[in-house]
């Protein structure tokens, strides 16, 4: 398979990212865990054995073990480093190597955009989860840092007559449901969450991004780095295209959010076709109703 990204880059600049310890870098991983209890909450099951599966921080297990729902919490990280007075299992990135059924709960938050073969990793969670076990997942979609991405398109193809690719593809929603299907889950759900933050300028937005170790990590990024005067372009097409009243920039972060259960024989499942045993018209006779 072709890499898009290049997951050993991505976990040093997760490192990097740890290292630097940016004030409320996290910001978007803690809301996006917020997110994840208030899901789970309406979930009418306890989950005795669960995982958080590369999700960066200890947010998402916190968030776990204070819902009251969940018994013990295993943590998978790419790289020791990111494990911060915690314990946790180093594994592969895009790797789940954990025994076949033997997680109730699987959760992902913000990693799954940045894997090369996300059905790949869905079968593998899939295959750890014990039937009717459930997995949750978050990750960036297509409308995520749209505006950065045009600014950027726009004013290299200003300055050179072409364009390089500097922010990442993400998912669309549509084809999320599908990504879930592929790798066997059932009843699966994709909706999407959007969340706006708005910055003085480009440059601080880019600030939040290293940050957050989301900087470009595509395996056909540029390898010399882009002359000043690209960002400084880019970041005065941002503010002519988006600048609201007060002259601040919005930066839109799309978050798609995945659900599904491992296959149970007491889940609802859908008729055979030609299994029905009364006809439409019948039906709509006996409801009063003309069919045509």
């Amino acid at each position: 398979m072709e890499q898009v990204f290049d997951p050993g880059l991505l976990v040093e600049r997760k490192k990097r990212a740890l290292r630097a310890g940016g004030a409320d870098a996290d910001f978007l991983l803690r809301r996006v865990a917020e997110d994840l209890g208030e899901r789970l909450s309406t979930v009418g099951r306890d989950f005795p054995q669960a995982a958080t599966l590369f999700c960066q921080t200890a947010a998402a297990g916190d968030v776990l073990r204070q819902s009251g729902k969940v018994g013990s919490v295993q943590r998978l990280e790419a790289d020791a480093a990111l494990f911060i007075d915690a314990e946790g299992t180093i594994a592969a990135p895009e790797t789940v190597p954990l025994p076949a059924e033997s997680l109730d709960l699987a959760v992902s938050l913000l990693s799954l955009h940045s894997m090369n073969d996300i059905p790949g990793m869905l079968i593998q969670v899939r295959r750890a989860l014990s039937p009717n076990g459930l997995f949750l997942g978050a990750l960036a979609g297509s409308g995520t840092l749209a505006e950065l991405r045009e600014a950027l398109l726009l004013a290299e193809t200003e300055l050179s007559g072409g364009a390089s690719p500097r922010v990442a593809p993400f998912v669309d929603v549509r084809d999320a449901g599908g990504l879930l299907q592929r790798a066997g889950f059932a009843l699966p759900v994709a909706d999407t969450e959007t969340i706006r933050v708005r910055y003085a300028s480009m440059f601080d937005l880019m600030r939040d991004l290293r940050a957050m170790g989301e900087t470009s990590v595509l395996a056909a990024r540029p390898r010399r780095p882009a002359p000043l005067r690209l960002f400084t372009r880019a970041a005065e097409i941002y503010a002519e295209r988006y600048a609201e009243i007060d002259g601040r920039i919005p930066a839109t972060f799309q978050i798609v959010w995945l659900s599904g259960w491992a296959p149970h024989a007491s889940q609802q499942r859908p008729l055979r076709p030609g299994s029905a045993t009364a006809r439409l018209a019948e039906v709509l006779a006996a409801d009063g109703k003309d069919e045509g």
